[in-house]
């Protein structure tokens, strides 16, 4: 079974998200940015999700976490909690 760790920031709106990840691409550090704005209990983590494999994340979440280039900004990605930013940081 394939692996993964990530981590994300989740908001409400598109708007917030493509907000956020055009700072993150400018250059802000994204688990600053995760701590301050993310809804999602991992916040607390700088956004870390640590480690799980398919089918333990929602639907439209694993299908980027398990199909993305690691180490690239992905979303906004829309599921029934909000809007997510993340980003793969390693898949075994």
């Amino acid at each position: 079974m394939t692996l993964a760790t990530a981590r994300h920031i989740l908001v409400s709106t598109e708007e917030e998200c493509l907000e956020l990840k055009s700072r993150i691409l400018g250059g802000e550090d994204f688990e600053k940015i995760a701590r301050a704005y993310s809804t999602c209990p991992s916040k607390h983590h700088g956004g870390d999700l640590g480690q799980f494999g398919p089918g333990m994340m929602v639907k439209e979440f694993d299908e980027v976490v398990f199909s993305a280039d690691l180490s690239t900004l992905q979303g906004p990605v829309k599921t029934q909690f909000g809007y997510h930013l993340l980003e793969v940081t390693s898949r075994e």
